[in-house]
């Protein structure tokens, strides 16, 4: 039998000298990209929980072989290794002071698909959402479905033993592995799998390390298989220590399923082999309310009786929350009256199968004389709202306003179902003994509970508590029969709090399993077994004292301060997806260092000052941020609101602090001048920026990619001609500001026209400012942030009485109408005159469809036409759609909003040479593919300058704008493109 684990955790600090010689030998003796720099260790310090420790080195492997010969150079230098995915675990597993092997970026296929035998094949980085997607062209899917099934991996899936609420439908990770291929420290290779009698025999005749681990695995399970009996919680989940369970006699040993759940602390998961299950084809959701949560969790056992395929619950707190942040607030109509919900999900082939089985229960549940109120839900679009209230979980508790934040750290204990409305009691007791508010909500069809809990982990008195409250939270699930993890794992948070689950003899098995397959604890060590103490290791801790820095702007969401706003970013890693507008640069790169997790973690440690020196002077954090397109999207998706655009403004105003920038910033940044004085000889403007030689000299001068094409001067701006020829308006009408922003004005002056005349036709009396007025937007992406103050404050002094007397400005720029709504109030957050421009800034799409909804009559044709619409990225993320797009439809129009995320040009962003590759990745993701294979006939609509700009130099044409699509229904002259 194996013997105790060394005392081996890692150094604290590797000799630079054996970093040199190992990140040496990797590049020598691989293909996979190495990287030891501050940067990359920076960023792969923590992972979603609230530890740090900064890693050796990251390799990013390109075959397995790379893996291979990256665990044999460690080995070589008695370094740890630790393997990652998505780095989305809560409980610290996901960090070490180790080498690093992230496996997202290159080991991401689905090998095989067999229909027949239901399962696949696939490597350890593909994400969970791609191989259900190719799953379900059989009718199949993959059951477990944590919340971050869009961009976690299957290989932290599997190092987790991840769940999800449809683990209901097909158990949790373990019960779905069919084998796995796996490395270890000492360099063997195996196949592990279910092993009979007869498979163990022909494993122990051929001998050898592989045959030696059978036998020892057999005999720790016989050993033990009495305790693990008596003391592995019989639940639905139970995610806490190794899965001694799969070893026990009397049954087919299951190699693989015991290694689920082991954090990456036995083994180098290089392949897996995983069941399938079949995909319900529809579904219909029944959302029960109860008059609390401890109610809807003494009612789970009797709805489950009805068969669903994944039932959750949730607490009147999380609802109170949401609304308090803003989150989901119209979603939050469609639940039923209560302070206590239940989301019951069921399947069918047919909808109408679906919604038989939600109303049977629905008939049972009403016969109890304590029925829930009911709401059932048979359209997937209403569905998908409901289920966004629940997925908001974590948004809606992280940094709620007026409240302190919120932390992982006791977040998925797990009960027998039976008694889950006990357990909530008592916990909600506990919580209010120790002087802690949170949020309850979770898996409760299995009896797990997700909460966040506003821990101090600043103060030594506060992290006394915190160990305190969880050493008597893992006592009160114990004495249940519960789990202290049912989801999320041990790693650092709970791996100490495993004893008083099971006992110093299970602990002492968990060790000899550990050693059986690594016997020197070189793989992620100080996790799972023999692990550092909760309190170690914390992010912040009590040498947290990073001082609040002086900045531009005044971050009223963040008790004003940009330290503060650092920290909203929990790692949960929703920036990783391949869908939506967040983020663009991740979907065209791959690259951690691109995504909003990984600049706000960059930023983060350049505060901190440990590992990333020179504050805002840091090139590399420079580097991350440069590929930043300020879309926004984050400041909309992240569940935190982490608002990269911002962020990057106040950084790049701090690097360039009392040094010149580089001549691109001025040539775009004050393109407004440029423009102005283009205007006065714009065929000279034109003949210089459209012909050689003068044209490829610009570009070299002011670093413009030699691809792109510089934007042509109109020939006579919006604002010169409405002075030479005054347009007819209404005087008596209501009285509007048509906002002549830069980019239509000086380029595309027709769409002003358009929208004058459809204002005019509405009844409008139509205002152009008589002096050039600036948003100021391009300023912002150069940190030209006093710039941008001065250009606003000029607005602010010219609209004066507009603005007092509440006129509306009506914008065509979404990337302009998004400064007043945002930039203006994170710059003067206390300014009357700002507050009341914001409220009255708005695009002429919502203007419009406001006046239609009193009753205007326009007479308008209606166009009967498809559409396809691009949406600019500030549009979705800062103003809002709806009112545009059902205005759309108003008109007649069959509408295609694309999902296609940013069009990759972001203003300055795709022109610059350094950046027109990823500019490009961007368009062609989904965009200009979309476009290419659309109908001749079809309408393409886009308002932002610069999407029109790169759809156009894509050679597809000039987008029409909504101003010009009005104006064609209007009768307009405007259809140059019909």
């Amino acid at each position: 039998m194996a013997q105790p684990l060394q005392d081996a955790r890692p150094a604290k600090r590797v000799p630079g000298k054996v970093m040199r010689t190992v990140e040496t030998a990797l590049r020598a003796r691989t293909q996979a990209d190495v990287r030891f720099d501050a940067a990359s260790r920076a960023l792969y310090a923590t992972d979603a929980s609230n530890y740090r420790q900064v890693p050796v080195g990251v390799v990013i492997p390109r075959t397995v072989d790379d893996v291979v010969t990256t665990v044999a150079i460690c080995r070589e230098h008695d370094l740890p290794v630790l393997s990652r995915g998505g780095g989305t675990s809560l409980c610290g597993q996901c960090c070490n002071a180790a080498v690093v092997i992230d496996f997202s970026a290159h080991l991401n296929r689905i090998i095989e698909i067999d229909p027949a035998r239901k399962v696949a094949r696939v490597e350890p980085g593909v994400v969970l959402d791609e191989l259900r997607r190719a799953a379900a062209r059989h009718g199949l899917t993959f059951a477990p479905d944590p919340s971050t099934h869009n961009h976690n991996t299957l290989g932290g899936m599997i190092g987790n033993n991840s769940c999800g609420p449809h683990s209901v439908m097909g158990g949790k990770t373990q019960e779905n592995i069919v084998a796995l291929d796996v490395l270890l420290y000492d360099g063997t290779r195996m196949h592990a799998g279910e092993v009979d009698d007869a498979c163990f025999a022909a494993i122990q005749l051929a001998g050898g390390r592989i045959a030696e681990i059978h036998a020892e695995l057999r005999a720790l399970g016989a050993q033990y298989g009495d305790e693990i009996r008596a003391r592995f919680p019989d639940i639905p989940r139970r995610v806490s220590g190794y899965n001694l369970d799969a070893l026990l006699p009397g049954q087919p040993m299951h190699v693989a399923q015991a290694l689920v759940g082991s954090e990456g602390t036995c083994v180098v998961v290089l392949e897996a082999t995983v069941r399938l299950v079949d995909n319900p084809a529809h579904r219909a959701l029944l959302v029960l309310g109860y008059p609390s949560v401890y109610d809807a969790g003494d009612h789970v056992c009797t709805v489950m009786q009805h068969g669903p395929i994944a039932l959750e619950g949730m607490d009147d707190d999380l609802v109170h929350d949401m609304r308090a942040s803003g989150l989901r607030v119209d979603e939050l109509a469609l639940l039923p009256s209560g302070a206590g919900w239940l989301l019951v999900e069921f399947g069918g082939d047919t909808p109408a199968q679906a919604a038989q089985h939600a109303q049977a229960a629905m008939q049972a549940l009403s016969a109890s004389p304590d029925a829930p109120t009911m709401a059932l839900y048979t359209d997937p679009d209403e569905q998908h709202q409901v289920w966004r209230i629940r997925e908001a979980g974590l948004g809606a508790t992280a940094h709620v306003p007026d409240k302190h934040l919120t932390w992982e750290g006791w977040e998925d204990a797990a009960v027998p179902p039976e008694r889950l409305g006990e357990y909530l009691r008592r916990f909600r007791a506990l919580l209010d003994q120790h002087g802690y508010e949170a949020d309850l909500y979770g898996h409760f069809g299995q009896g797990c509970v997700h909460t966040r809990i506003n821990f101090d982990l600043v103060t030594a008195q506060g992290i006394a508590r915190f160990r305190r409250f969880i050493d008597d939270a893992a006592q009160l699930a114990v004495s249940m029969g519960g789990a202290i993890s049912g989801e999320h794992g041990d790693g650092q948070s709970k791996a100490a709090l495993l004893p008083l689950m099971y006992g110093p003899r299970l602990m002492t098995a968990f060790r000899a399993f550990k050693h059986i397959w690594d016997p020197h604890n070189r793989m992620n060590p100080g996790k799972v077994v023999d692990a550092y103490a909760p309190d170690e290791n914390l992010r912040l801790g009590t040498r947290y004292d990073t001082p609040d820095l002086d900045t531009h702007f005044r971050y009223p969401d963040d008790a004003g301060s940009f330290t503060h706003a650092l920290l909203r970013c929990v790692g949960v890693g929703e920036c990783r997806k391949q869908e939506g507008l967040m983020c663009p640069s991740y979907m065209a790169t791959g690259d951690e260092m691109h995504s909003t997790r990984g600049r706000a973690r960059l930023l983060f440690e350049m505060a901190e000052g440990d590992v990333l020196k020179d504050g805002w002077r840091n090139e590399s954090v420079k580097q991350a941020l440069d590929l930043c397109l300020s879309c926004k999207g984050c400041k909309r998706e992240c569940p935190v609101s982490v608002d990269m655009a911002t962020y990057k403004a106040e950084f790049m105003a701090h690097h360039y602090a009392g040094r010149l920038r580089p001549l691109t910033a001025h040539a775009f940044g004050h393109i407004d001048r440029w423009s102005r004085w283009a205007a006065h000889a714009p065929r000279l403007a034109n003949y210089l920026s459209q012909h050689e030689p003068t044209a490829s000299w610009l570009k070299r001068l002011v670093g413009i990619a030699p691809q792109r094409r510089l934007p042509t001067f109109a020939p006579l701006p919006f604002t010169t001609a409405h002075r030479a020829h005054r347009l007819p308006g209404h005087r008596q009408g209501q009285r509007v500001i048509l906002w002549a922003d830069t980019f239509n004005n000086h380029f595309h002056p027709d769409t002003l026209t358009s929208a004058w005349r459809v204002l005019t036709q509405l009844g409008c009396d139509v205002v152009v400012p008589p002096q050039p007025l600036c948003c100021g937007r391009p300023l912002y992406e150069f940190g030209l942030l006093d710039e941008a103050r001065a250009k606003l404050k000029h607005v602010l002094q010219a609209l004066d009485a507009d603005i007092r007397a509440g006129t509306p400005v009506i914008g065509l720029e979404p990337a302009c109408m998004s400064v007043f709504k945002d930039e203006l109030h994170a710059l003067m957050p206390f300014n009357q005159q700002a507050r009341r421009l914001r409220q009255q800034a708005q695009m002429l799409g919502d203007f419009v469809a406001a006046r239609l909804d009193s009753g205007v009559d326009t007479g308008w044709t209606p166009l009967h036409r498809q559409a396809l619409v691009h949406a600019h990225c500030h549009h979705r993320a800062v103003l809002g759609l709806d009112a545009e797009q059902a205005l759309l439809q108003r008109l007649g129009l069959d509408v295609n909003l694309l999902d296609a995320g940013c069009c990759g040009m972001a203003g300055s962003f795709g022109f610059e040479r350094d950046k027109y590759e990823v500019s490009q990745r961007c368009a062609e993701r989904v965009l200009l593919p979309a476009i290419r294979s659309a109908p001749a006939d079809t309408l393409v609509i886009a308002n932002g300058f610069s999407c029109r700009e790169q759809i156009s130099q894509a050679g597809l044409g000039l987008p029409m704008h909504l101003a010009e699509v009005l104006a064609l229904a209007a009768g307009g002259r405007h259809d140059r493109r019909l």
